[in-house]
């Protein structure tokens, strides 16, 4: 009779920090994943204190700051590596959140749709409801939040971006 090897039941876990395809560290600070496989955010909502550049520009030119996040996540998203411009500050996502703010005060849909965005790059817990609160209740701490996340994955990379 030969020796049959036992059967193995378990799936490998992954490890904190590692890379999901296409990009770089997506947990830099090696935050703990939940029992559904998300994380934290990396800073606080009110953490924007700590990045006072990112948080004066969000409050007083809000439009700059999202399209600058808008276009380095989708940079990131298509590419795998860190927009080399840094995000450019007209883009077309600046002009469509300016016309909406200026239009309707609606700038905040927009923002609402990109954390959501970022939240699904980066695996981090919440919802769409939360998403939009954050966004309409302190539009700069939004921004100011979803800048830090990206900039963690830029700087992953070993450059500076």
């Amino acid at each position: 009779m030969a020796y049959q090897q036992p059967y193995q039941s378990q799936q490998p876990m992954p490890t904190m920090g590692m890379q999901i395809g296409g990009g770089g560290n997506r947990n830099a600070l090696g935050k703990p994943l939940n029992s559904d496989g998300k994380r934290e955010w990396s800073h606080g909502f009110c953490g924007c204190f700590d990045e006072c550049g990112t948080f004066c520009y969000a409050c007083w030119c809000p439009c700059i700051v999202h399209g600058k996040n808008k276009q380095r996540i989708d940079h990131l998203n298509a590419n795998g590596t860190p927009d080399p411009d840094g995000g450019s500050c007209c883009s077309g996502a600046c002009w469509a959140f300016c016309g909406l703010q200026i239009l309707a005060g609606a700038g905040c849909i927009l923002e609402c749709m990109n954390r959501g965005e970022v939240r699904r790059r980066y695996g981090i817990d919440g919802g769409s409801c939360g998403d939009c609160m954050a966004a309409w209740c302190c539009p700069s701490c939004d921004l100011t939040q979803v800048s830090r996340e990206i900039e963690l994955e830029e700087k992953s990379f070993g450059q500076r971006y």
